[in-house]
């Protein structure tokens, strides 16, 4: 069962506003500890209600299009992106699907508790997390489209999906992977991310939307960012600290496991008990992931690989109508 809430993000208009009242807010995932309230890491004061754990159930902004009858497919961001991202892709896919686009904990409009007050934005709780949206969603099967993100968490929410989809293969029909990392040398952080899992130096970026979003959105690839998309990617960051000290959380566990959650996606993804039809759309303009070896990988594993010329790593920011031409071309097929 989906329990909605829908509401005005501010009282001035702005894109971000605009892009609220197209979605809703779904509860699934129970939060845990103790229920005490969270304090910022740096000065142990408490924070304010953004930084605060829901009482119960964590609250996930999505927005969906197309028929609830129809085939659902989940389209996942990477960081520090948003379901906003896939704004060009939604319509194209509505034709024929039921798409399912939701900020991850910690992003955009989703709850963003406080490190250690419910929430610690390990590998672990987002494979769970991701398990409580899909039994929320409650169709049978799914297909999901997702971002690696190289400098949006690069081999973060790729191996999460990887390893929800390892336990419940029954679950998927799809998977589609965007510039996910697929080799070695995918498996080491740029500057631009590793800044934030420094102690205090990470603090103080984090809070800087032109350091946090702009810049980490806009260095991996062709991509130029509007001033009405950069209002609604930098909202979260201006209104609370919360979605800067996710980011601090998040880089320092991939700074320690990166290349273990990589080489786990890899082992998975070439095992021969992998049966999810699985498709990588790649971005030849992508600064941040060598495209040297992704073509024998694919081929390795028998997966498909669609190469898209002109986009990035923001595949779904460069090329969105296409990608989303793309992912309904490879559904049909598999119909």
């Amino acid at each position: 069962m989906w329990l909605f809430c829908l509401g005005k993000y501010s009282d001035g208009s702005s894109p971000s506003d605009e892009w609220f009242k197209h979605g809703k807010m779904m509860k699934a995932h129970p939060v845990s500890g103790s229920g005490e309230k969270a304090k910022d890491p740096v000065f142990g004061l408490t924070m304010g209600a953004a930084s605060q754990a829901s009482a119960d159930v964590f609250r996930w902004f999505c927005v969906e299009s197309g028929s609830a009858d129809n085939h659902s497919v989940l389209l996942i961001h990477g960081f520090p992106s948003q379901a906003y991202s896939y704004r060009k892709v939604l319509p194209t896919l509505a034709k024929n699907y039921h798409a399912i686009a939701f900020d991850w904990l910690g992003f955009g409009f989703s709850d963003k508790p406080q490190p250690r007050y419910g929430f610690d934005y390990t590998l672990d709780e987002y494979v769970a997390s991701l398990e409580s949206v899909i039994n929320e969603i409650g169709s049978d099967k799914v297909s999901i489209v997702v971002q690696a993100c190289f400098p949006s968490l690069i081999g973060y929410f790729s191996p999460v999906v990887v390893k929800y989809a390892s336990n419940h293969q029954e679950k998927l029909k799809d998977l589609v992977l965007l510039n996910p990392p697929l080799t070695e040398k995918h498996a080491n952080l740029p500057s631009t991310l590793s800044i934030f899992s420094n102690f205090l130096l990470g603090e103080i970026f984090s809070q800087d939307p032109l350091r946090a979003s702009d810049k980490a959105l806009t260095s991996s690839g062709p991509y130029k960012m509007k001033e009405d998309d950069a209002m609604v990617y930098r909202r979260p960051y201006l209104t609370s600290g919360s979605v800067g000290f996710a980011l601090n959380a998040i880089s320092r566990v991939m700074k320690k496991e990166l290349k273990k959650y990589v080489e786990e996606t890899r082992t998975i993804l070439m095992d021969k008990s992998w049966k999810v039809q699985t498709t990588v759309c790649w971005g030849r303009r992508d600064r941040w992931l060598n495209y040297d070896g992704v073509e024998d990988f694919c081929k390795d594993s028998n997966h498909k690989l669609i190469e898209l010329a002109m986009a990035g790593h923001h595949v779904q920011e460069d090329c969105g109508e296409e990608l989303g031409q793309i992912i309904s071309g490879v559904f049909s097929e598999r119909r």
